[in-house]
């Protein structure tokens, strides 16, 4: 395809009287890394959930491979391939590695092939989590919980992943691990991210492009390199190791 894998156009979307977005433009073509970055309650979070059709758009529209995908419920967006994997993990605690994985596979309509492809791919991205097959998911580490929460989106073979505060409470090292399997999905496997990370420096170093986020608005956008040398960008997000 020529045109953008995502498109979103005047985006607004509120909780309750509070608006979060106040009329987003996001493009995102196929096989790039975009990174969102903004400060805490900027309404990140808010447009991945609102992509996945929670809460609902109240005005603008998503388009996902020049489809309107704006008033989908959530199954009917997650069988169109685009898989979340959210803030704070979310993972079933009391369901096995294994367990988890499935449910991810579950998510759509993929024939036992894919499904086993896509557990392969997983197991190589994150050997310890096919260490940890039978283990329940609350007695993994964070960093293996992180890993899980991915692996489980990955099951379901998707064209667009969106990965919220990925790298969240991790120890340096398990957070590299991290990026370094988005860099590898990206570039072996061509998948097309779209990252919301609390680490400004990374999430630009490891994408293509990003936009930066104030209060429901996108009030900057470039490439990674470009923003890492803004100075609105460093002096907000990047000096005396602020985060956003």
């Amino acid at each position: 395809m020529s045109g953008p894998l995502l498109e979103i156009r005047g985006l607004h979307a509120a909780y309750g009287k509070i608006e979060a977005l106040k009329g987003v433009d996001i493009d995102i073509s196929p096989g790039e890394i975009v990174a969102l970055i903004g400060a805490n309650g900027a309404g990140k979070s808010t447009l991945m959930m609102t992509i996945f059709g929670k809460p609902r758009a109240r005005a603008g529209q998503i388009l996902f491979d020049g489809r309107d995908i704006t008033d989908l419920a959530t199954h009917e967006i997650a069988r169109l391939r685009i898989a979340q994997s959210p803030e704070g993990r979310r993972i079933f605690p009391r369901m096995s590695v294994a367990e988890n994985l499935q449910m991810g596979a579950d998510a759509t309509d993929t024939s036992e092939a894919d499904r086993i492809s896509a557990l392969e791919r997983v197991f190589a991205l994150f050997p310890r989590l096919k260490e940890r097959l039978s283990q329940r998911g609350g007695t993994l580490s964070g960093g293996e919980q992180q890993m899980l929460a991915i692996g489980r989106a990955l099951m379901s073979r998707p064209r667009l992943l969106m990965l919220d505060e990925p790298s969240l409470g991790l120890a340096p090292l398990i957070a590299r691990q991290i990026f370094d399997a988005i860099r590898t999905l990206n570039r072996q496997d061509g998948l097309t991210v779209l990252i919301v990370e609390q680490n400004a420096n990374h999430a630009l170093r490891l994408a293509h492009r990003g936009y930066v986020m104030v209060n429901g608005l996108i009030t900057l956008n470039g490439t990674g390199n470009e923003l890492l040398q803004r100075p609105e960008v460093r002096s907000a997000y990047l000096e005396g190791g602020r985060r956003a």
